[in-house]
């Protein structure tokens, strides 16, 4: 039975008894988009956004991993180097639906200081597992864009005015990047719990089919919010583990994304391609390749912060990549001296890593015939990136005792 259901049973109960208590309840994260800061127009790839933004609604469709009867967003201004205004807000259960607007503190719009987040007061609103919502915000001043989700995977659309109450958006543009909303927390049955994926573009769904949830990460949450829990997806495409990337390092973000978010019990990281990718390349022509020890240090660190917070984690072993990105600005992504490292850093998660457990995505995804390049079935094309039936295959095969004994407590902060 889904969330909505379970939550109308309980209506029912309620009338035909006239005194039946209502269930507990607590907040779980049930949806995330990292922030990331906005880059100049000289990096490698375009924003995808306009510079700035005034009198325009933005409306983004997210689909939640649990439901339930009330919800709350979370609004960034992560990486603002001025106060963000925020007009107004809603929420529809889905695309068509009215929506209904959200507040802060009792008023319909909030002001949000440089480098920090904002969330709504608690909205009224029931949702079942797996349900997409959407969330509109109205920027009545100009408004420059300094933080953002670059590879959100889902469209996005801009209005003229404020349309945050209209069923249905007159829209004047779109985009694949997300902006200003960075999480969504459900209220749902007291014993509901929340899964962080932590990693890269492979984690955020880069080539994954639009529009369509086909990241792993997504795949992950189907299986799981039957048992009463959410897969949250905190990889930022082009992150790393021990340097910024297109996104704060994961050892600078990992509070944020992993510690802070509600209801958490375990986390999953798979970071550690674009340490070993980046370094000769356009994206750091110039930069160190990492070394083993540093890599193993950076897991550590965030294995031993999890654990200070009761929050079980796993890691992930590194996809191969041979032939990644061929015929672009870095088709030399690939070399065999990283692939060597990639090797020696997997030996090492399978036989002597700090994780509870680990997750074998290499011998899930590597060609047998040939395991330094990814097989074709789960290949996107780029070599680098799985595709739908890998992600699939990825979600597949996680072990969901290992990463959810039943004595694993929920921590909420």
């Amino acid at each position: 039975m889904n969330t909505l259901a379970r939550l109308t049973a309980t209506a029912l109960l309620a009338t035909a008894g006239g005194a039946a208590a209502a269930p507990p309840t607590t907040w779980v994260a049930s949806w995330q988009a990292s922030p990331q800061p906005v880059w100049d127009a000289g990096f490698l790839f375009p924003t995808l956004i306009p510079g700035h933004l005034e009198a325009q609604t933005v409306r983004q469709t997210a689909r939640l991993g649990l439901g339930g009867g009330k919800l709350r967003v979370r609004l960034s201004n992560a990486y603002g180097r001025q106060p963000l205004r925020i007009s107004a807000a809603s929420v529809a259960a889905g695309a068509g639906r009215p929506p209904l607007p959200l507040s802060f503190d009792g008023h319909s719009d909030t002001l949000i200081a440089p480098g920090k987040e904002r969330l709504s007061d608690p909205l009224a609103l029931a949702t079942a597992d797996l349900q997409a919502v959407q969330v509109s915000v109205y920027l009545a001043e100009r408004t420059p864009l300094q933080t953002f989700h670059w590879d959100g995977r889902q469209t996005a659309s801009f209005a003229a005015g404020d349309q945050t109450l209209a069923p249905a958006l007159t829209a004047t543009a779109t985009t694949t990047a997300r902006l200003f909303v960075s999480g969504i927390d459900v209220e749902s049955r007291a014993d509901a719990r929340s899964v962080v994926v932590i990693g890269d573009s492979i984690t955020d769904g880069a080539t994954a089919s639009l529009d369509r949830d086909q990241r792993w990460t997504d795949h992950l949450a189907a299986r799981l919010a039957p048992q009463g829990v959410a897969v949250v997806n905190a990889g930022i495409s082009g992150g790393r583990l021990l340097r910024d990337g297109m996104g704060e390092a994961a050892l600078s973000r990992f509070q944020r994304d992993v510690l802070d978010q509600s209801g958490v019990a375990s986390v999953i990281v798979l970071l550690g391609t674009n340490d070993i990718g980046w370094p000769g390349t356009a994206f750091a022509r110039t930069e160190p390749a990492p070394t083993l020890a540093e890599l193993q240090a950076g897991y550590l660190a965030l294995v031993e912060r999890a654990h200070a917070r009761g929050v079980r984690v796993l890691g992930a072993t590194l996809p191969p990549f041979e032939g990644a990105l061929p015929g672009t600005a870095l088709d030399d992504y690939y070399q065999p001296d990283k692939d060597a490292l990639r090797r020696r850093l997997n030996d090492w998660l399978r036989q002597d890593s700090p994780f509870d457990a680990v997750i074998d995505l290499d011998a899930v995804l590597r060609d047998p015939a040939d395991p330094s390049r990814m097989a074709a079935a789960f290949d996107s094309g780029d070599h680098l990136h799985p595709g739908d039936a890998g992600n699939r295959a990825m979600a597949d095969a996680v072990d969901l005792q290992a990463l959810l004994p039943r004595q694993v407590p929920v921590t909420t902060p």
